[in-house]
């Protein structure tokens, strides 16, 4: 849990700061369940029931029908997108989102991890006539993308863990990763290459490759994904698009980063 930034009120409202612990909570582990805010509180369950169901009513919250667990909701996706737009990533890295469109003509977005799904935060659209359109304010899987399994591969293992507490992962298409094995698999890859692709993975017609933008500490700040149709990415246009971004991104990481 994050300390906090300032001396403690000399008034706490105490349910305000439980609400508060419990987004922070979901934002550093992806996913909560009420045991684990009853722990993390100090509280009974069926005050951290009470809890979590409030703030699934105002939509900060929202509880996946299969784990029960909850997870970011469409209130705090849109919080952190409404901040996001004034990020300094998302002004610094466009300029080399739109380097990487006049090299290659293809769809460039922005993409940041939020738990285990990713955000399209930003897009520089491709100068093709048949493109991928902008995902900017869309959310996917992030195993099912380039962009997250770009990010996801600087993560450690009980990070990666706490993310995917299930072995069995959801998928968007047939060729999506179905295990958490299957993930860790890949991710190993991703970390030898350095960049991460999406072969039809998210959509039937589509390819993707990325990498990561990350800090100074090794962890991820963003990642830079390049897209297009399935017929004009080849396995081979993949790795020659991955060697100019990876490039491009280790150029943004001296500079941006700092």
């Amino acid at each position: 849990m994050v300390s906090a930034h300032t001396d403690k009120p000399p008034y706490p409202i105490a349910s305000v700061d439980n609400a508060l612990q419990t987004l922070q909570l979901v934002k550093e582990t992806g996913s909560v369940r009420v045991a684990d805010v009853s722990q993390t509180l100090g509280v009974a369950r069926s005050s951290a029931h009470r809890l979590l169901a409030m703030l699934a009513y105002r939509g900060y919250v929202r509880q996946d029908p299969d784990s029960k667990a909850y997870l970011a909701g469409p209130a705090l996706v849109e919080l952190g997108l409404a901040v996001v737009r004034n990020m300094d990533v998302r002004q610094s890295a466009r300029p080399l989102m739109e380097r990487v469109v006049a090299e290659t003509g293809e769809t460039t977005s922005l993409v940041l991890l939020d738990g285990a799904k990713v955000l399209f935060v930003d897009c520089v659209e491709g100068t093709r006539s048949l493109r991928v359109a902008s995902r900017t304010g869309l959310m996917m899987e992030a195993h099912c993308t380039a962009a997250g399994k770009s990010m996801l591969a600087l993560m450690r293992f009980e990070q990666l863990r706490a993310l995917y507490p299930e072995d069995e992962l959801p998928q968007m298409t047939g060729n999506s990763l179905s295990s958490f094995s299957d993930l860790e698999g890949e991710l190993t890859q991703v970390r030898r290459l350095g960049y991460a692709t999406n072969v039809l993975e998210s959509e039937e017609d589509m390819c993707a490759v990325a990498v990561a933008l990350s800090s100074q500490s090794g962890m991820p700040i963003a990642s830079i994904s390049v897209a297009g149709p399935a017929s004009r990415l080849s396995r081979e246009r993949l790795r020659q698009v991955a060697d100019f971004l990876a490039g491009a991104a280790a150029e943004y990481d001296a500079v941006g980063t700092h």
